[in-house]
């Protein structure tokens, strides 16, 4: 069995798993304390202030209800992550298996066969507020890309290693490309 690798950032960790048959990969998702003790000081301002206004001022008890609302609206949003790992499990003789863990427990898994996969891509993806990559299966069959990590995006660094396992993985279709030049 070959021994784990680790890459690791301030928001993602990598690691890897490489068995006789297996090849997994896991990102998982690190929690900013500093992020959470923030929004947790800005939620009890938020009620503290609409108490002292129902309090002091005779504001009607529907404002300190709904500053409740917002501030727990506000812990949930920013704070709470639902999904805690997510994973790719690439098993060479049958396919790959994309595993996305919740903090709940619950393991959503899909698998798409081997047979299926025309080629992993890494695609950048820009929007006019960020510049980011993924990484997508083109499956046959299917009008859109198969996103890997449908939550996370972990940067180039993390992902060039689990492109290279897939691409190695689907090797043997290269051959039968439709787009070969002839020589």
């Amino acid at each position: 069995m070959a021994k784990p690798s680790l890459i690791s950032n301030s928001r993602f960790v990598c690691t890897q798993d490489v068995s006789h048959a297996v090849d997994t990969h896991h990102i998982i998702g690190r929690r900013n304390i500093m992020k959470s003790i923030v929004i947790y000081i800005i939620a009890i301002l938020i009620v503290a202030y609409a108490v002292f206004r129902y309090l002091e001022k005779g504001t009607p008890v529907t404002t300190v209800i709904w500053s409740l609302f917002f501030a727990a609206l506000l812990v949930k949003l920013l704070i709470w992550t639902p999904i805690v790992k997510e994973s790719v499990v690439i098993m060479p003789a049958f396919g790959v298996q994309l595993e996305t863990h919740y903090g709940s427990g619950k393991i959503r898994r899909r698998f798409v066969p081997l047979s299926k996969i025309l080629k992993p891509v890494l695609n950048e993806c820009v929007t006019p507020v960020t510049c980011y990559w993924c990484l997508c299966l083109l499956v046959s069959d299917e009008d859109e890309l198969t996103l890997v990590f449908k939550k996370f995006r972990p940067p180039l660094e993390m992902l060039v290693p689990i492109w290279k396992a897939l691409c190695a993985a689907t090797d043997f279709k290269e051959s039968s490309e439709p787009f070969q030049e002839d020589g």
